[in-house]
């Protein structure tokens, strides 16, 4: 009985975000086009840099050779303009650089909610109309959300009993899990709701899930428990996963349980989804690879799965609800990042580019069947670091030098030598290994580093102008 009014809804935003592509498609084609570009990134993926530095480099492309139209001396002008959405908070970006340029370099606070960010550029057009018409304005809309809101589209396809049982058996291992899995497994779900019982469990979930986050993995959802925002503490955010029950009566604890889950689908990931997501034409995937390999083979494992399904969420018409949602709209190209190249010298970054290239594969190619094209690269949004060659025990190390955020030394690193074989990384993953059994892999946290720059010159990345050109190169 329930689900009827949610499908008369869900007609209802179809026609109507039918109607806003039509008018948006003919508003572009004869003036000034709109490209929207989702950037998002699981845990400590450098999302906030990645967009300031973005910015940066397009409003002063001395550093974009790899962006085709600066290449061509086609990009007349960059300036930024009022975002179309005034209820989305605007992206906080001549504060971030400020952080990122000052004497004293920092990193910018973390985003933990949406906002956006309008860029404009005066594009001079190629070919026989170039000497018929002058530059043209092409807007890029950047719209920045946090990857645990990415992950909870596939709680839309699921019902509790389905979610509850899926999550109990993947948290298996992780840091805290054992706490949690031991109250859900001793409380009695079909016992009359008890308010107090139900905000313990989902305490309890919370926590296993940034302990679960400050380990290295990558799929804690459902994404609001991380980020709850002035949601914190709501009916909508008390639920937690509990083992599956054959029936269970009104006004027990599963069934109110249940009852919030498909609450949570229904008054906040199907919202954001509906007014954010489901207008994307470009998006980026920021990923901390890196740290992953890190954490180890579980930790990768983890990522891998994670990343199928977020492929998974830009397929639209797997389902009937995500039919209804893009109506026709769909992310066009889809990039998967692995940030922090910086920390590795250049001699391994086409092994990390091999690494990410394969944990993406078989959910790509699922993707590129549906019509997105997909492309995995290894990238560095702000340099942080600079190369250096050390002689150790008769050896030649390639190591990175850098700035310790911890204590504002400078030190040389070597993080250990990734192998050309991504399968080396995965195989032990996907074969459930507890640890690696050859190398050890070490990450270093740095500080940003003190910027010179000359005029008409962004702040230094790697790649980061190639992954430009790939997201939105075909429309300039």
């Amino acid at each position: 009985m329930k689900a009827e009014p949610l499908v008369f809804r869900l007609l209802s935003d179809s026609m109507t975000r039918g109607v806003e592509t039509l008018t948006d498609g003919v508003s572009e084609a004869f003036f000034e086009p709109v490209i929207r570009v989702g950037v998002t990134g699981l845990a400590r993926a450098g999302k906030t840099v990645f967009i300031t530095s973005l910015i940066a480099n397009l409003m002063d492309r001395g550093r974009m050779p790899g962006l085709q139209a600066e290449t061509d001396n086609r990009i007349a002008a960059a300036f930024l303009r009022p975002q179309p959405d005034v209820t989305v908070p605007r992206f906080e970006f001549e504060s971030h650089l400020h952080s990122l340029t000052a004497s004293e370099p920092s990193w910018p606070d973390s985003t933990r909610s949406i906002s956006e960010l309008r860029l404009s550029l005066r594009v001079r057009p190629t070919g026989l109309l170039g000497g018929l018409q002058g530059p043209r304005t092409v807007h890029i809309d950047i719209i920045d959300y946090p990857g645990e809101w990415l992950l909870d589209l596939g709680l839309m396809d699921q019902s509790y009993a389905d979610w509850s049982t899926r999550m109990l058996e993947r948290i298996k291992g992780r840091p805290g899990a054992e706490d949690y899995l031991n109250l859900a497994i001793s409380e009695d779900a079909l016992a009359p709701l008890d308010e107090t019982r139900a905000r313990s469990l989902a305490k309890a979930y919370s926590r296993h899930l940034h302990d679960a986050r400050a380990a290295g993995y990558s799929d804690c959802a459902p994404g609001r428990f991380l980020l709850p925002g002035d949601l914190e503490g709501s009916p909508v955010l008390t639920f937690a996963p509990l083992p599956a029950q054959a029936s269970a009566p009104r006004r027990s604890l599963w069934r109110e349980l249940e009852r919030r889950f498909e609450a949570y689908k229904t008054k906040v990931v199907g919202p954001f989804f509906k007014e954010h997501f489901a207008r994307l034409d470009r998006q980026i995937v920021l990923v901390d690879a890196l740290g992953a390999i890190h954490a180890g083979p579980a930790a990768v494992e983890d990522l891998r799965r994670t990343l199928a399904d977020i492929l998974g969420s830009f397929r639209p018409g797997r389902n009937a609800w995500l039919t209804s949602m893009f109506l026709g709209k769909r992310v066009e190209r889809i990039l998967f990042a692995a940030t922090k190249a910086d920390h590795l010298h250049h001699t391994q970054h086409a092994s990390l580019t091999n690494i990410m290239e394969t944990l993406v594969r078989e959910a790509s190619d699922r993707a590129a069947f549906s019509g997105a094209e997909t492309k995995a690269m290894a990238i560095a949004s702000l340099r942080a670091t600079v190369e250096e060659t050390l002689p150790h025990e008769g050896q030649v190390l390639n190591c990175v030098r850098g700035t310790l955020l911890d204590t504002r030394k400078q030190a040389a690193f070597f993080p250990g030598k990734l192998p050309t074989d991504p399968q080396h990384i995965l195989g032990p993953a996907r074969a459930g290994a507890q640890r690696w059994l050859d190398r050890d892999y070490q990450i270093m946290r740095f500080a940003p580093a003190r910027l010179t720059r000359r005029p008409g010159e962004g702040p230094p990345h790697i790649r980061l102008d190639q992954a430009v050109q790939f997201l939105i190169g075909d429309r300039l």
